[in-house]
Protein backbone atom coordinates (compact mmCIF):
# COMPACT_ATOMS: atom_id res chain seq x y z
CA UNK A 1 0.00 0.00 0.00
CA UNK A 2 1.62 3.68 -0.57
CA UNK A 3 1.87 5.80 2.28
CA UNK A 4 -0.76 8.67 2.35
CA UNK A 5 -0.52 11.78 4.36
CA UNK A 6 -1.80 12.09 8.00
CA UNK A 7 -4.87 12.27 9.29
CA UNK A 8 -6.11 13.92 12.60
CA UNK A 9 -6.53 10.57 15.20
CA UNK A 10 -10.20 10.00 15.72
CA UNK A 11 -11.94 7.30 18.33
CA UNK A 12 -13.01 3.87 16.44
CA UNK A 13 -16.93 2.84 15.68
CA UNK A 14 -17.78 0.95 18.78
CA UNK A 15 -18.48 -3.14 18.36
CA UNK A 16 -21.53 -3.96 18.73
CA UNK A 17 -23.78 -2.54 21.67
CA UNK A 18 -20.38 -0.83 22.60
CA UNK A 19 -21.10 3.02 23.65
CA UNK A 20 -20.67 5.28 20.80
CA UNK A 21 -17.70 8.53 21.80
CA UNK A 22 -18.36 12.50 20.49
CA UNK A 23 -17.36 12.59 16.54
CA UNK A 24 -16.68 16.17 14.75
CA UNK A 25 -18.93 17.04 12.12
CA UNK A 26 -19.34 15.57 9.01
CA UNK A 27 -16.74 15.43 6.27
CA UNK A 28 -16.42 18.17 3.68
CA UNK A 29 -17.82 17.73 0.77
CA UNK A 30 -15.92 18.32 -3.00
CA UNK A 31 -17.81 19.96 -6.08
CA UNK A 32 -20.23 18.14 -7.96
CA UNK A 33 -19.63 16.36 -11.51
CA UNK A 34 -20.44 13.79 -13.58
CA UNK A 35 -19.58 10.12 -14.17
CA UNK A 36 -19.72 7.92 -16.90
CA UNK A 37 -23.31 7.40 -18.46
CA UNK A 38 -22.66 3.69 -19.38
CA UNK A 39 -21.41 3.08 -15.66
CA UNK A 40 -24.64 4.65 -14.16
CA UNK A 41 -26.93 3.25 -16.58
CA UNK A 42 -25.57 -0.10 -16.51
CA UNK A 43 -25.61 -0.15 -12.42
CA UNK A 44 -29.39 1.60 -12.94
CA UNK A 45 -30.70 -1.53 -15.30
CA UNK A 46 -29.28 -3.61 -12.85
CA UNK A 47 -31.32 -2.02 -9.76
CA UNK A 48 -34.06 -2.98 -12.12
CA UNK A 49 -33.67 -6.29 -12.13
CA UNK A 50 -33.56 -5.75 -8.24
CA UNK A 51 -37.07 -6.15 -6.67
CA UNK A 52 -37.91 -3.99 -4.03
CA UNK A 53 -37.42 -6.15 -0.46
CA UNK A 54 -39.37 -3.81 1.86
CA UNK A 55 -41.71 -6.63 3.56
CA UNK A 56 -43.61 -5.40 6.80
CA UNK A 57 -41.39 -3.40 9.39
CA UNK A 58 -38.86 -1.62 9.19
CA UNK A 59 -36.06 -2.04 6.54
CA UNK A 60 -32.35 -3.25 7.09
CA UNK A 61 -29.31 -1.93 5.38
CA UNK A 62 -25.79 -3.00 6.11
CA UNK A 63 -23.01 -0.28 4.62
CA UNK A 64 -20.02 -1.52 4.36
CA UNK A 65 -16.46 0.54 3.58
CA UNK A 66 -12.64 -0.36 2.88
CA UNK A 67 -11.18 1.94 4.95
CA UNK A 68 -7.55 0.61 3.95
CA UNK A 69 -4.71 3.57 3.04
CA UNK A 70 -5.47 3.19 -0.45
CA UNK A 71 -8.96 5.12 0.13
CA UNK A 72 -6.92 7.75 2.07
CA UNK A 73 -6.27 10.08 -0.82
CA UNK A 74 -10.81 10.76 -1.49
CA UNK A 75 -11.74 9.49 1.93
CA UNK A 76 -13.70 12.97 3.00
CA UNK A 77 -15.05 13.01 -0.03
CA UNK A 78 -16.60 9.27 -0.18
CA UNK A 79 -17.87 9.98 3.59
CA UNK A 80 -19.58 12.95 3.19
CA UNK A 81 -21.84 11.55 -0.25
CA UNK A 82 -22.22 8.29 2.34
CA UNK A 83 -23.83 10.46 4.93
CA UNK A 84 -25.80 12.24 2.30
CA UNK A 85 -27.58 8.81 1.41
CA UNK A 86 -28.94 8.75 4.77
CA UNK A 87 -30.22 12.17 5.07
CA UNK A 88 -32.51 10.99 1.85
CA UNK A 89 -34.65 8.73 3.79
CA UNK A 90 -35.41 10.94 6.71
CA UNK A 91 -38.51 11.89 5.29
CA UNK A 92 -39.67 8.27 4.50
CA UNK A 93 -38.30 6.41 8.03
CA UNK A 94 -38.56 2.58 8.29
CA UNK A 95 -34.74 1.65 7.84
CA UNK A 96 -32.15 0.42 10.32
CA UNK A 97 -28.81 0.78 9.12
CA UNK A 98 -25.64 -1.33 9.90
CA UNK A 99 -21.66 0.19 9.53
CA UNK A 100 -19.58 -1.86 9.01
CA UNK A 101 -15.67 -1.44 7.63
CA UNK A 102 -12.10 -2.98 7.75
CA UNK A 103 -8.71 -1.98 7.77
CA UNK A 104 -5.66 -2.92 9.20
CA UNK A 105 -4.34 -6.45 10.72
CA UNK A 106 -7.00 -8.35 10.16
CA UNK A 107 -9.28 -5.71 11.69
CA UNK A 108 -13.43 -5.85 11.00
CA UNK A 109 -15.67 -3.90 12.87
CA UNK A 110 -19.77 -3.28 12.96
CA UNK A 111 -21.81 -1.00 14.37
CA UNK A 112 -24.86 -1.38 16.24
CA UNK A 113 -27.90 -0.88 14.05
CA UNK A 114 -28.88 2.74 13.84
CA UNK A 115 -32.38 4.33 13.12
CA UNK A 116 -31.16 7.69 13.13
CA UNK A 117 -29.51 9.20 9.74
CA UNK A 118 -27.40 12.04 11.53
CA UNK A 119 -26.22 9.22 14.34
CA UNK A 120 -24.50 7.48 11.69
CA UNK A 121 -23.45 10.20 9.81
CA UNK A 122 -21.38 10.81 12.79
CA UNK A 123 -20.38 6.92 13.37
CA UNK A 124 -18.83 6.87 9.79
CA UNK A 125 -16.65 10.22 10.71
CA UNK A 126 -15.23 8.57 13.24
CA UNK A 127 -13.43 6.02 11.11
CA UNK A 128 -9.56 6.61 9.49
CA UNK A 129 -8.13 5.19 6.65
CA UNK A 130 -4.92 2.55 8.03
CA UNK A 131 -3.28 0.31 6.28
CA UNK A 132 -4.23 -3.44 5.40
CA UNK A 133 -5.39 -6.07 2.82
CA UNK A 134 -9.38 -6.39 1.28
CA UNK A 135 -11.57 -7.96 3.85
CA UNK A 136 -14.36 -8.70 1.63
CA UNK A 137 -15.29 -12.24 2.59
CA UNK A 138 -15.64 -10.78 6.06
CA UNK A 139 -18.10 -8.00 5.14
CA UNK A 140 -20.08 -10.95 3.05
CA UNK A 141 -19.96 -13.32 5.87
CA UNK A 142 -20.86 -10.74 8.15
CA UNK A 143 -24.18 -9.88 6.26
CA UNK A 144 -25.33 -13.18 5.87
CA UNK A 145 -25.40 -14.07 9.64
CA UNK A 146 -27.36 -11.00 9.97
CA UNK A 147 -29.82 -12.01 6.86
CA UNK A 148 -30.14 -15.32 8.22
CA UNK A 149 -30.95 -14.12 11.79
CA UNK A 150 -33.53 -11.14 10.70
CA UNK A 151 -34.30 -10.07 6.97
CA UNK A 152 -31.34 -7.76 5.74
CA UNK A 153 -32.93 -5.73 2.47
CA UNK A 154 -29.74 -5.04 1.34
CA UNK A 155 -25.60 -4.76 0.93
CA UNK A 156 -24.57 -1.63 -0.09
CA UNK A 157 -20.18 -1.94 -0.50
CA UNK A 158 -17.92 0.67 -1.27
CA UNK A 159 -14.47 0.13 -1.65
CA UNK A 160 -11.31 0.60 -4.51
CA UNK A 161 -9.68 -2.61 -4.70
CA UNK A 162 -9.79 -6.53 -4.29
CA UNK A 163 -7.29 -8.90 -2.85
CA UNK A 164 -8.89 -12.35 -2.49
CA UNK A 165 -9.71 -15.82 -4.12
CA UNK A 166 -12.59 -13.94 -6.56
CA UNK A 167 -14.34 -17.35 -6.65
CA UNK A 168 -14.57 -17.56 -2.59
CA UNK A 169 -16.63 -14.18 -2.67
CA UNK A 170 -19.16 -15.09 -5.40
CA UNK A 171 -19.80 -18.80 -3.19
CA UNK A 172 -21.02 -15.87 -0.39
CA UNK A 173 -22.34 -13.65 -2.84
CA UNK A 174 -24.33 -16.62 -3.83
CA UNK A 175 -25.01 -17.53 -0.31
CA UNK A 176 -26.88 -13.66 0.38
CA UNK A 177 -28.22 -14.46 -3.00
CA UNK A 178 -30.89 -16.92 -0.97
CA UNK A 179 -31.45 -14.86 1.15
CA UNK A 180 -32.86 -12.52 -0.75
CA UNK A 181 -30.19 -9.95 0.32
CA UNK A 182 -28.76 -8.11 -3.14
CA UNK A 183 -25.06 -6.44 -2.93
CA UNK A 184 -24.81 -2.75 -4.22
CA UNK A 185 -21.02 -2.05 -5.04
CA UNK A 186 -19.54 0.86 -5.44
CA UNK A 187 -16.25 0.95 -6.85
CA UNK A 188 -14.25 3.88 -6.59
CA UNK A 189 -11.20 4.35 -9.65
CA UNK A 190 -10.59 1.40 -11.77
CA UNK A 191 -8.50 -1.57 -10.50
CA UNK A 192 -9.68 -4.06 -13.11
CA UNK A 193 -9.54 -6.86 -10.78
CA UNK A 194 -11.85 -4.95 -8.51
CA UNK A 195 -14.15 -4.51 -11.33
CA UNK A 196 -14.68 -8.34 -12.44
CA UNK A 197 -14.94 -9.26 -8.74
CA UNK A 198 -17.19 -6.45 -8.06
CA UNK A 199 -19.47 -7.47 -11.53
CA UNK A 200 -19.87 -10.96 -10.60
CA UNK A 201 -20.28 -10.36 -7.19
CA UNK A 202 -23.54 -7.86 -7.96
CA UNK A 203 -24.98 -10.64 -10.70
CA UNK A 204 -24.98 -13.53 -8.45
CA UNK A 205 -26.39 -11.38 -5.45
CA UNK A 206 -28.80 -9.83 -8.11
CA UNK A 207 -27.40 -6.47 -6.99
CA UNK A 208 -25.89 -4.02 -8.61
CA UNK A 209 -22.07 -2.48 -9.66
CA UNK A 210 -21.27 1.33 -10.19
CA UNK A 211 -18.04 2.87 -10.50
CA UNK A 212 -17.00 6.48 -9.02
CA UNK A 213 -13.84 8.63 -8.36
CA UNK A 214 -13.39 12.29 -7.16
CA UNK A 215 -14.98 13.06 -10.33
CA UNK A 216 -18.45 12.03 -10.16
CA UNK A 217 -19.07 13.08 -6.58
CA UNK A 218 -22.92 14.55 -7.62
CA UNK A 219 -24.25 11.53 -9.22
CA UNK A 220 -23.25 9.10 -6.90
CA UNK A 221 -24.47 11.07 -4.18
CA UNK A 222 -27.76 10.80 -6.35
CA UNK A 223 -27.44 6.92 -6.41
CA UNK A 224 -26.38 6.20 -3.20
CA UNK A 225 -29.63 8.05 -2.24
CA UNK A 226 -32.12 6.21 -4.41
CA UNK A 227 -30.53 2.98 -3.11
CA UNK A 228 -31.22 3.98 0.59
CA UNK A 229 -34.82 5.08 0.20
CA UNK A 230 -35.75 2.25 -2.15
CA UNK A 231 -34.23 0.18 0.37
CA UNK A 232 -36.60 1.89 2.97
CA UNK A 233 -39.72 2.38 1.24
CA UNK A 234 -39.78 0.39 -2.66
CA UNK A 235 -40.81 2.42 -5.74
CA UNK A 236 -43.23 4.79 -3.46
CA UNK A 237 -40.82 5.94 -1.88
CA UNK A 238 -38.71 6.69 -4.98
CA UNK A 239 -41.46 8.58 -6.77
CA UNK A 240 -41.92 10.88 -3.75
CA UNK A 241 -38.08 11.53 -3.45
CA UNK A 242 -38.21 12.25 -7.13
CA UNK A 243 -41.19 14.85 -6.97
CA UNK A 244 -39.58 17.07 -4.01
CA UNK A 245 -36.12 16.85 -4.98
CA UNK A 246 -34.31 17.54 -8.49
CA UNK A 247 -31.91 15.09 -8.21
CA UNK A 248 -31.60 12.60 -11.26
CA UNK A 249 -30.61 9.66 -9.30
CA UNK A 250 -34.23 8.68 -8.34
CA UNK A 251 -35.66 9.89 -11.93
CA UNK A 252 -33.30 7.59 -13.37
CA UNK A 253 -34.21 4.66 -11.33
CA UNK A 254 -37.25 5.05 -11.79
CA UNK A 255 -37.21 5.37 -15.28
CA UNK A 256 -35.79 1.96 -15.18
CA UNK A 257 -38.17 0.34 -13.20
CA UNK A 258 -41.45 1.33 -14.65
Amino acid sequence: MTDKSRRETRPDVAGRGGAQSPVPDAARRSPAATSSDNDVAEFIQRMKAAAPQTALGRGRLVFAMDATMSRQPTWDMALALQADMFQAVKAVGGLDVQLVYFRGAGECRASRWVSDPDELARLMTTVECRGGYTQIRKVLSHARKEAEARKVNALVYVGDCMEEDVDDLCGKAGELALLGTPVFLFQEGHDASAQSAFKEIARISKGAWCRFDAGSAQQLRELLAAVAVYAAGGKRALEALSERSRTSGARRLLEQLK
